[in-house]
C-alpha cells in the first residue's frame, strides 16, 4: 500500500494531468472549446445537479449559467430548476417566455432568499428571454424550494386562489375569508436581508390553535383543488395551457402544505427526542421529479448540501444526518442524474449581520476573506495540486488516487468543513481557485436599492 504522502502526491500529479481545464467562467464567451469534456461526463443523463459550496458567489453563479448555456444549446436541457419558492418562479418563468412584467421586480419578487438581487441573475434571465424572444427555443425556469424563502406557506396558498378565483370561485371566496386573514401573523416590514427569522418567530409565537386552523385550511385547500383537477381543467376549456395552468396551482397548494409541515416540526424543536426530518429537501426532491414529468432534461443548482448524495451533517448545529434532496433523487433516478459539486481555493465571501439598531429582520452585508482550508478537506488537496479553474471526474480514479480521495474528510461549506465522502457524493467536482462576492445592488444596510 503506497503511504500517504504518496498517494496525496499521486492524487496531485493525477488531478494535474486529468482535470478539464475552464478557460473561463464568462457566460458570453462564444468559445465553448473547453466543455466539450462535459458532454462525457454527463452522458445520458435527464439531470444535472450543480452545487455551489456557499451562497452569493460571483463564480459560482457565473459556472451555472455558462454550464447552463451550453447544455441547453448543445445537449437538449430545456431547463433551469434552482433553490427558490416554487410559487413565486412562476413569475420569472412567465417574463421569461412573454416579456410581460418588469425584470427588476421579477428578480426581487420571483427569485426567493434574495438571490435575485445581482447582477449575474439578471445576465442569466436576460439571456434566456432572448433565446425566447428570438425563437431559439424558450428555456424554462423552475423554482424547486419551499415558498416565502421557507419561512411562510402565504405564497402557495395565494397561487392556487388565482386559479380558483376563476374556476371555483365561490370556494376561493370562502378561503380568502377563512384561511388568508390567518397570515396576518406575517410581519409588515419583509425588506430586510434576515426578514425569515422574525417571520418564523412569528409564526412560533402563534397559539397552538390558530396554527392549527391554518393547518387544516391548507389541507383542505390542496385536497380540494387536486380532487377537482377534471373540472378545473375543463372551466378553463380544455387543452394543454388549461392542463399547465391547473397543474402549477395544484403543486403550488402542495408547496403550501409543505411549507406548513416543515413549519410546524420547528415547533416541536424544544422538546423533540427524535432525529429530525428533512422535509424540505424530500419537498424539492419531489419537485424536481414534477419538473422531469414536463422536460427532457433539467439543471439543477443549488448548495453542495442539497445537491449531494450523501446525508448532511453539520456539527454541532445538525448532528443528525439528514436525507438530502440528492439523496432522494439518487434513490430515484439512479444513472439518470449527475452530481456536480463544487470546491474553492479561495477568496473572499460576502456575508451580513445585524446592528445593535437595526430592526427585527434587517442584516447589514460585509465582506470578509476566507479562512484556511481544512487540510483534510477535499478542497485542500484540489489547491495542494496547483491547478486552476477545472472540473474533476471523480468516477474514474486509479486505485492510489482514489484512496487519496476517500482520506479527505469533507469539502468546505465557507469556512466550516462539511464532513462526507466526496466520491459517494458527487460524480464530478468543479474547482474554483479564487472565489469572490456577488455583484448585488443590495446596500450598506441591507436593502435592495433597484
Amino acid at each position: 500500500m503506497p503511504s500517504p504522502d504518496d498517494a496525496q502526491d499521486a492524487l496531485a500529479a493525477w488531478i494535474r494531468d486529468n482535470a478539464h481545464s475552464l478557460r473561463t467562467l464568462d457566460p458570453d464567451d462564444d468559445d465553448d472549446s473547453d466543455l466539450e469534456p462535459l458532454l462525457d461526463i454527463v452522458g445520458d443523463a435527464r439531470v444535472v445537479a450543480i452545487g455551489e459550496s456557499m451562497h452569493r458567489v460571483h463564480e459560482f453563479f457565473a459556472l451555472r449559467h455558462r454550464l447552463f448555456r451550453f447544455l441547453h444549446r448543445r445537449a437538449g436541457f430545456t431547463a433551469f430548476v434552482t433553490e427558490s419558492g416554487m410559487p413565486e418562479g412562476r413569475r420569472v418563468d412567465t417574463w421569461i417566455r412573454t416579456g410581460v412584467g418588469g425584470l427588476r421586480d421579477t428578480l426581487r419578487e420571483g427569485v426567493t432568499y434574495g438571490f435575485g438581487a445581482c447582477q449575474e441573475m439578471l445576465d442569466q434571465l436576460t439571456w434566456m428571454r432572448a433565446r425566447a424572444a428570438t425563437g431559439h427555443g424558450a428555456p424554462r425556469w423552475y423554482g424547486m424550494d419551499l415558498p416565502d424563502s421557507s419561512a411562510s406557506a402565504l405564497p402557495g396558498v395565494l397561487a392556487a386562489l388565482d386559479l380558483l378565483d376563476a374556476v371555483d370561485p365561490h370556494y376561493a371566496a370562502h378561503a380568502r375569508e377563512t384561511l388568508v386573514p390567518l397570515f396576518a401573523y406575517l410581519p409588515d416590514d419583509r425588506s430586510g436581508l434576515a426578514q425569515a427569522a422574525p417571520t418564523i418567530q412569528a409564526y412560533l409565537a402563534l397559539p397552538a390553535d390558530r396554527r392549527a386552523r391554518i393547518t387544516v385550511g391548507i389541507a383542505d385547500l390542496a385536497a380540494r383543488i387536486r380532487a377537482r383537477r377534471r373540472e378545473e381543467v375543463a372551466a378553463l376549456g380544455g387543452g394543454a395551457e388549461s392542463r399547465e395552468r391547473v397543474d402549477f396551482a395544484i403543486r403550488a397548494a402542495e408547496s403550501a402544505r409543505a411549507a406548513d409541515s416543515f413549519l410546524q416540526a420547528m415547533t416541536m424543536g424544544a422538546v423533540r427526542a427524535w432525529p429530525a426530518a428533512n422535509i424540505r429537501d424530500e419537498w424539492m426532491a419531489d419537485t424536481v421529479e414534477w419538473v422531469l414529468e414536463r422536460e427532457p432534461r433539467i439543471v439543477v443548482a443549488a448548495a453542495n448540501g442539497h445537491v449531494q448524495r450523501t446525508p448532511f451533517s453539520a456539527p454541532p448545529f445538525v448532528p443528525d444526518p439528514m436525507t438530502t434532496m440528492g439523496g432522494h433523487l439518487a434513490d430515484r433516478l439512479g444513472d439518470e442524474m449527475v452530481v456536480i459539486g463544487t470546491a474553492f481555493g479561495g477568496g473572499e465571501q460576502w456575508l451580513h449581520r445585524p446592528s445593535p439598531e437595526d430592526p427585527p429582520g434587517h442584516s447589514r452585508p460585509f465582506i470578509a476573506p476566507l479562512g484556511s482550508l481544512d487540510p483534510a478537506s477535499l478542497d485542500a488537496a484540489l489547491a495542494r495540486s496547483g491547478v486552476g479553474d477545472g472540473v474533476l471526474d471523480l468516477r474514474r480514479l486509479p486505485l492510489p488516487v482514489s484512496a487519496a480521495v476517500d482520506r479527505t474528510t469533507g469539502w468546505q461549506n465557507g469556512d466550516v468543513l462539511q464532513p462526507g465522502s466526496a466520491r459517494d457524493a458527487f460524480d464530478a467536482v468543479a474547482f474554483l481557485r479564487r472565489v469572490s462576492p456577488w455583484h448585488t445592488w443590495i446596500d450598506e444596510r441591507g436593502l435592495d436599492q433597484r
